[in-house]
């Protein structure tokens, strides 16, 4: 993973600004490059072309310099992504070295502009992973950029120095210019030349990134294809079920999203490098962002049986501080107190009517319900796979037995703000408030080698998240009201709009606040191959919704949302998992509402 940094100017080389060069320092630690070209096509007009890099090093044998180089013709390339699979073959050594080489021999100088422009783009559309990019085509004066079509990683376009500059970078310093996310809606490319004889009907004026210095086009990721969802996700699946079919643990659909997830899980957990500082008793290299809920267990569980049983699993659990929360639990606590007083006698030693005062493991931040989760999934992790030293990392501050106080959640507000940004709602900040503490990874920890929490910093760089679960199997509160209301075909039509906007998620958002710690976050449920799989499967082998008065005895007590991938827990023994209840992930960290009073989480961050 990388941080980029590009930016054309028609007056100079533009570095990036000090604020934001430490930013992309931050995203990756392992080395810094920086490489500057003009572009003169037919003598026409002079540009400025700047790239600057950052690298952390988890794919070869070693670290790679970027940005990459081809003196001779002047391209350059700034990479900041994972190729698992190319033409569906999976990428072994660097990934961007291969994806440079392939893009080389894509805008040879022999080949004809639209001859290259067309191979450029069939390179990049045969890529699988996440990713986001800068291409410089030397030969051809072509400049390409994107994000994949999922939009796993971030790149933003700053055009404050219009008419004279145009910046692309992973993060942003706010506080210099107006900062707004790609759309991981296709490929785009700038043309320093005049020759307009290169875009056809197929291609569209970017009108998303207004007041660019040169005209930007946009080719979509389907290529000719009429249908997004009939290329790039697959063919939606609308059948409506019978209401004699039953799903079960010993349905094709379950085996298959094994089959599915193992795969893709390979890819993500395997040939993970030794990070710095690891040791015998310190030697986790891959960490799951884990609340105990269904998807990020399932995870665990299954990278289990992929590890040697000698590397540890860190298991990242976060709480906090919530005023609002603790106020309402003081003031229940004080009517208990005052209904009690008649008959209770105050003892010094910190006991009231002879029962002990709470110990630290029931203080506010045991209480959240991320936390109970995420220690009961843990245990049974702990049982189901012994054989695994698993490590429940409790994400702390200040001392023993604290989490993330309120105090220190306000301490770093103003940098979450800057992360999130162009993202500004106190729903966005409430849910980046949990990953950003997550992903620094520093806490106490608890496993069978201690008989006590101690103080640790987790040193995987690599972070599972089980995002993407509940848009593929339904398992949002909302998929259930859909359905309640108007049955299959109202489910249907929330999914499909839940698969077509998954390049809309927030995942631009989350990758700058991950990453600022020097960790990537890695989705397998979002693998190209296991969301094609879930889009074309029916949705009876995917949801367990039924009218009311069908009940289906084999699942009883099993929720119908993400039916699959709960009967896939239990089957892999995660019996208590399987019937775990969907939670927010603001709700169950409690960054939600921290002020006391009505905060809506669409409102602007004040």
């Amino acid at each position: 993973m990388c941080g980029i940094h590009s930016c054309i100017s028609k007056v100079a080389f533009q570095a990036p600004s000090v604020e934001l060069k430490h930013l992309l320092c931050e995203r990756g630690p392992d080395y810094i490059g920086d490489v500057r070209t003009k572009v003169d096509i037919d003598h026409q007009s002079l540009h400025w072309v700047s790239c600057t890099s950052t690298v952390l090093a988890l794919r070869g044998d070693q670290v790679t310099a970027q940005p990459f180089q081809d003196v001779p013709s002047g391209s350059i390339f700034c990479w900041n992504g994972e190729a698992w699979k190319i033409d569906g073959e999976v990428v072994s050594g660097n990934d961007g070295q291969v994806v440079f080489d392939m893009l080389l021999k894509a805008s040879d100088a022999k080949l004809l502009a639209t001859e290259s422009r067309a191979a450029v783009l069939n390179v990049l559309r045969s890529i699988s992973g996440p990713f986001a990019f800068v291409y410089l085509d030397g030969n051809h004066g072509l400049m390409y950029f994107g994000r994949d079509f999922l939009g796993r990683r971030s790149l933003l376009f700053n055009t404050d120095g219009f008419p004279t500059s145009f910046e692309l970078s992973s993060c942003s310093d706010h506080r210099l210019g107006s900062w707004h996310e790609v759309e991981a809606d296709g490929i785009y490319q700038i043309s320093f030349s005049d020759d307009n004889s290169l875009y056809g009907q197929d291609d569209n004026i970017a009108d998303t990134i207004p007041n660019a210095i040169l005209p930007i086009y946009r080719q979509s990721w389907e290529g000719n294809e009429p249908k997004p969802s009939s290329s790039v996700f697959g063919v939606f699946n609308r059948s409506i079920p019978s209401t004699t079919h039953v799903l079960n643990s010993a349905a094709l659909s379950v085996s298959e999203l094994r089959q599915h997830l193992q795969e893709s899980l390979k890819l993500r957990v395997l040939n993970v490098p030794e990070p710095p500082g690891s040791s015998d008793n310190q030697n986790a290299r891959v960490a799951i962002l884990f609340s105990g809920g269904l998807d990020c267990t399932v995870l665990a569980r299954m990278t289990h049986d992929l590890l040697p049983f000698e590397q540890h699993i860190d298991l990242i659990n976060v709480a906090f501080e919530n005023p609002r929360v603790v106020e309402a639990a003081r003031n229940s606590c004080e009517s208990q107190r005052q209904r009690q007083r008649g008959a209770q006698k105050s003892v010094q030693n910190g006991t009231v009517a002879g029962t002990a005062i709470e110990p630290p493991l029931t203080t506010s931040f045991e209480a959240c319900p991320d936390r109970e989760t995420g220690r009961k999934a843990f245990r049974e992790l702990q049982k189901v796979c012994p054989e695994r030293l698993w490590k429940f990392v409790t994400v702390s501050s200040n001392g023993p037995w604290v989490d993330v106080p309120y105090i220190e959640t306000i301490e770093h507000r103003a940098k979450v703000i800057n992360l999130i940004h162009p993202h500004n709602t106190e729903m966005d900040l409430s849910i980046a408030y949990a990953l950003y503490f997550a992903s620094r990874g520093q806490g106490l920890v608890s496993s069978s080698l201690y008989p006590r929490p101690i103080p640790y910093s987790a040193p995987a760089r690599v972070l599972l998240s089980g995002l993407g679960a509940d848009e593929l199997f339904g398992g949002y509160t909302r998929h259930a009201t859909a359905f309640h209301r108007n049955g299959f075909t109202a489910l249907l039509n929330e999914l499909e709009l839940d698969v077509n906007r998954l390049g809309k998620r927030n995942l631009g958002r989350d990758d700058r606040v991950i990453s600022h710690w020097g960790r990537e976050a890695r989705f397998p449920y979002l693998d190209e191959s296991l969301v094609k799989w879930a889009v074309e499967c029916p949705i009876a082998f995917k949801c367990g919704f039924r009218d009311r008065g069908e009940e289906n005895p084999e699942n009883l007590g099993i929720e119908p949302g993400k039916l699959v991938l709960r009967l896939l827990a239990y089957e892999l023994g995660l019996k208590s998992v399987a019937y775990e209840k969907k939670r927010a992930i603001q709700f169950g960290a409690r960054t939600a509402k921290m002020e006391i009073g009505r905060t809506k989480g669409t409102a602007l961050i004040s």
